[in-house]
């Protein structure tokens, strides 16, 4: 990871990484999906019904979630909620013929260890590496990254602070709603998606990130801009899609697929063919 480290020092803004976690796949994984953003909520019906259509169907041997898997999730007791129960009942289906991974993110950072049992999904830390076949792939959401939205960073210190969330967790589930629905409208005022929409990741502290991880792969969403892209030498990064099926004017939503032949993007249709 010689290049990495050069090309983030000659900004003189190389960063020390956070504590990445390790995951060694399984030897006989071929398959591994990963999906991010899709923002399950009652509201987008159509994207609940390909998600579902999807983990049920899906060819691979894992799914690696990475984040914002709903639109809002208030705590683990929103499971009494019938579209909540419903989604963990589908995971649930889905974990017993493959592997479930799950990264918060932005707007599920409250999910907990009993949605996650209900699940069946392994909590995944952010960032964390995984190994397949002697490949180095760095995982994360990608928000902790976006440091050029600083109002944004100010916000996710805050949330992310345990004293903050036993104070949100310890209020009713209807009031924590009504909180979430206010957080909602507030980032609709400053026109941008808790920071996804018009703030990219720092290539900088990315690189810093991949040469701690002694990796030249990182793969993340959050940012709603799916695509490739040369970082460096022998560096890539590979961001995620959004998911949106209701959305008329422009459905979106894609299946980043890892096999020992490389990564490739793909329609949901197509991850199940």
């Amino acid at each position: 990871m010689a290049s990495a480290e050069a090309a983030a020092s000659a900004t003189g803004r190389f960063a020390p990484a956070p504590e990445i976690s390790e995951w060694v796949a399984p030897a006989p994984w071929q398959c591994v999906d990963f999906i991010s953003d899709l923002h399950l909520s009652a509201a987008l019906p159509k994207t609940f019904a390909a998600w579902q259509h999807y983990l049920q169907n899906t060819r691979a041997d894992a799914v690696f979630t990475l984040g914002d898997l709903f639109e809002i999730w208030v705590g683990d007791d929103a499971m009494s909620r019938p579209f909540e129960r419903a989604c963990a009942d589908v995971l649930q289906r889905a974990a017993r013929r493959l592997s479930l991974a799950f990264m918060i993110g932005n707007r599920d950072f409250l999910v907990g260890d009993a949605f996650l049992a209900q699940a069946g999904m392994r909590a995944l830390r952010d960032p964390t590496v995984l190994t397949l076949q002697g490949q180095r792939l760095l995982l994360t959401h990608g928000d902790a990254l976006c440091l050029g939205d600083i109002e944004y960073q100010e916000f996710r210190r805050l949330v992310r602070s345990s004293a903050w969330q036993q104070a949100v967790l310890a209020r009713t589930l209807a009031e924590r709603l009504a909180l979430a629905a206010e957080l909602r409208g507030r980032s609709a005022t400053r026109g941008r998606f808790d920071g996804a929409a018009d703030a990219d990741i720092d290539i900088v502290h990315a690189l810093a990130w991949l040469a701690a991880a002694s990796s030249s792969v990182l793969i993340h969403g959050h940012t709603h801009r799916p695509g490739s892209q040369r970082m460096a030498d022998g560096i890539e990064r590979h961001v995620l899609s959004d998911w949106d099926l209701d959305d008329a004017l422009a459905p979106r939503a894609q299946v980043l697929r890892w096999t020992p032949h490389g990564l490739t993007r793909l329609s949901p249709a197509q991850a199940t063919a």
